[in-house]
């Protein structure tokens, strides 16, 4: 059975890495609970995920309520109904359209089942992820721990958690990716929440 974080095991283990990690002690001590940050699989939230790539999330977001605003509801057939122009004009990059496309047509043809992928471990959710042109690692780990809630996943390449623990931890400059993910193993089997714990820090200390 795949496990699935939820608001009590996240406070669970929001107090088990609060316990045994000094960083996650004092966040959790200055700034409390992190959300749960849960997003509803599917088409949608993939693609959304898609535009956060290496811009802020604000301005993905403000180009997929546009998105959603011309649509109604975002689908891969609703989708494909837009035209380059009208894309551009919602703030897609020619790039990151194509991705769209291709993801939306990969799913028709049948070649993709996003609701598959909530039964299926991690590593199969990756490995079926990765084969659409446009989803890298970052765009694949996000799904897992945002929409299908998976425990123990921690985003590679995330520069706002690697920015938020050079400040907990008092280093000199941010760890790379690679270097961060090492580290990142000592907080399983809970990276998921220690991902959420650092982005909470980094949200509230910007504020």
């Amino acid at each position: 059975m795949i496990e699935r974080l939820g608001p009590i095991k996240l406070r669970r283990a929001v107090a088990a890495l609060a316990d045994a990690h000094p960083e996650f002690g004092r966040v959790f001590s200055e700034h409390g609970f992190p959300p749960l940050w849960d997003r509803t699989p599917g088409f949608a939230t993939l693609l959304q995920i898609i535009l956060e790539q290496q811009v802020s999330l604000a301005s993905a977001k403000a180009c997929f309520d546009k998105l959603e605003r011309r649509l109604g509801e975002v689908t891969p057939e609703a989708f494909l109904t837009v035209n380059d122009r009208d894309l551009k004009r919602d703030g897609f990059s020619r790039q990151k359209a194509a991705y769209g496309r291709g993801l939306a047509e990969t799913i028709l043809e049948g070649k993709l089942d996003l609701a598959e992928l909530e039964r299926l471990p991690d590593h199969e959710v990756k490995e079926r992820l990765i084969a659409v042109k446009g989803i890298g690692h970052w765009t694949v780990d996000i799904y897992l721990l945002m929409a299908l809630l998976r425990p123990d996943v921690m985003p590679k390449g995330d520069i706002a958690l690697h920015s938020a623990y050079k400040t907990l931890a008092g280093l000199g400059e941010r760890p790379h990716a690679d270097e961060f993910l090492a580290i990142a193993e000592r907080w399983r089997p809970h990276r998921s929440v220690a991902a959420r714990l650092l982005w909470h820090f980094y949200l509230c200390e910007k504020q």
